[in-house]
């Protein structure tokens, strides 16, 4: 990685062999700004037509699975690495790691943070500053918060209908969060 994050930015494909060497599975079409950091690498697919900003993280001593078409701001961290609570466990020194899939066509914002077990269905945006605690199957939604939750469909997102997603009181984000469930298939 310190040869990747240090090398002239010019030598595109150099940069790349790199990659494909220290990465578990690469597609054909993939770009990432350094620098880039990760544990060991191998644990590490990603699909084709990737592109990932500055400063991504990932802690990956499980499987780390990204789709095609993914988009990666700056600042994101996707951790599989995972700590006991409890203070005496914790002392021990003991690690557990649990994997992390995203799906096609996924836009992460800025800042966010995934955490261990997580998996993002096709078709979601995170953003920024989002901390995923838990998972979101497919469905084109807009996903945000700490922790993060499903504000708005990416349609009305689009349709310039920004004020369906920030203005929402709790019991609107309760229906329109239970009617999204119920519209994905079993």
């Amino acid at each position: 990685l310190f040869k990747f994050n240090n090398m002239d930015p010019m030598l595109v494909e150099e940069r790349h062999n790199l990659l494909r060497e220290l990465l578990g599975q690469t597609k054909e079409n993939f770009y990432f700004e350094p620098p880039f950091r990760c544990d060991y690498g191998y644990n590490i697919e990603i699909g084709n037509n990737f592109y990932s900003n500055y400063n991504l993280t990932i802690l990956d001593c499980a499987k780390v699975k990204i789709g095609d078409n993914v988009l990666i701001a700056p600042n994101v961290s996707l951790f599989t690495a995972g700590h006991p609570i409890h203070p005496d466990s914790r002392n021990s020194l003991y690690e557990y790691g649990a994997s992390v899939t995203i799906g096609d066509n996924v836009w992460i914002g800025g800042n966010a943070v995934i955490c261990p077990g997580v998996n993002i269905g096709n078709n979601v945006v995170i953003g920024a500053g989002s901390v995923v605690t838990k998972s979101f199957p497919e469905g084109n939604v807009v996903v945000a918060g700490n922790p993060a939750r499903v504000i708005c469909t990416v349609d009305e997102f689009a349709n310039k209908k920004k004020d369906i997603c920030v203005n929402l009181d709790e019991g609107d984000l309760r229906k329109r969060k239970r009617e999204y469930l119920t519209s994905l298939p079993e």
